[in-house]
């Protein structure tokens, strides 16, 4: 049987294949030495010593480049990057990280180099169409977002994961705040501190920043420690085994973010999303059915308060049926089988 290859140019970027990992097996693909590093740090200890490589994390190749022309199987990529394979040897599937309103970074065209896409959702098909990329249907593979199914199949357990962040005061509400970085104008520097002195009085705040921000956090959680902040608690994006976004999902009861993609990702909870508008402008055009900014609150800074907001989103049990809706406008499924689809089709053209 022909091995299964996962590659992406940031740590980050592998969660979105992790599922498909964790059922199918198979070897981590990175382009540079220090990623590999980072890998081997971020997912040590998450397999049983007979199957795991070092540190008891998965095992990986390194491929300068991006080049993979010797390897034989199936090369499934989370970046939007040109997989440079011999395609009478192996076959290239993109998954993406992201359901977002931002832009595919790099080129647009590079998506047209893959044999296969695997397709989360109707907003993943306008996207491309959005971006003027061409691809048959024939090569659109429709799974749903592989990410969810342990959301859907009630495998978090969230206790432990509330004892992993620490948090002491589980009578109160948690509030997940989840920014994106630069490319997209992240607003973790601009609201961060704003949010943990106006909410660490009724709320727990757990701030999430992005993988690119994540060197911010221990400075903020040094800030509010000196300021006597006790209900601030953060999660860092690179972990993405003990902090994977679905942990936090699990134990927040809203969500707070900007042009993050994980403002879609959040539909999997039908919880409540308020939205820190900034000035970011590079984002797709999309009908109101597919866009949480058209239902979820916005968050103006001075112009509003952000514990009423909260307070009302809270309140508001229709809220559940108008976001459920949008989930299933923007992905497929949604039954806690998206992996099974994946790793049935992996093995459908495995012996191709």
């Amino acid at each position: 049987m022909k091995n299964i290859y996962f590659f992406a140019n940031q740590v980050y970027q592998y969660g979105h294949a992790k599922p498909i990992y964790d059922a199918a097996g198979g070897v981590f693909i990175v382009n540079k030495l220090n990623r590999a590093i980072r890998f081997k740090y971020y997912l040590r200890n998450t397999e049983k010593p007979s199957k795991g490589g070092f540190l008891k994390a998965p095992n990986l190749i390194i491929k300068p480049k991006d080049e993979v022309y010797d390897l034989e199987g199936i090369v499934i990529s989370g970046s939007n990057t040109e997989i440079k394979h011999d395609k009478s040897k192996s076959k290239s599937i993109f998954i993406g990280h992201g359901a977002g309103d931002k832009k595919f970074g790099g080129s647009g065209n590079t998506l047209e180099t893959y044999d296969y896409h695997f397709v989360s959702g109707a907003k993943h098909i306008h996207k491309q169409k959005d971006m003027d990329i061409h691809i048959s249907e024939n090569k659109l593979i429709k799974i749903g977002y592989p990410k969810f199914d342990d959301y859907v199949n009630n495998k978090i357990d969230k206790e432990k994961y509330l004892d992993y962040l620490g948090i002491k005061e589980r009578n109160r509400k948690n509030i997940l705040y989840a920014p994106t970085w630069r490319w997209g104008n992240g607003t973790l520097k601009k609201y961060g501190k704003k949010f943990i002195k106006e909410l660490d009085k009724d709320f727990n705040l757990i701030i999430r920043p992005h993988f690119h921000d994540r060197e911010k956090i221990i400075k903020l959680k040094l800030w509010a420690k000196y300021h006597g902040f006790k209900n601030v608690y953060f999660s860092n994006p690179a972990k993405i085994i003990k902090n994977n976004t679905m942990n936090d999902f699990a134990i927040s009861d809203l969500m707070i973010s900007d042009t993050s993609s994980i403002i879609y990702e959040y539909l999997i909870t039908k919880k409540p999303i308020i939205i820190a508008n900034n000035d970011y402008d590079q984002l797709h055009n999309m009908p109101d059915e597919l866009s949480v900014l058209s239902i979820a609150k916005s968050y103006d800074g001075d112009k509003t308060d952000i514990r009423d907001l909260i307070l009302q989103d809270l309140e508001n049990e229709k809220l559940v049926d108008i976001y459920d809706e949008m989930l299933n406008n923007c992905f497929y499924f949604n039954d806690g089988k998206s992996t099974k689809r994946a790793v049935d089709f992996i093995r459908s053209i495995q012996s191709d």
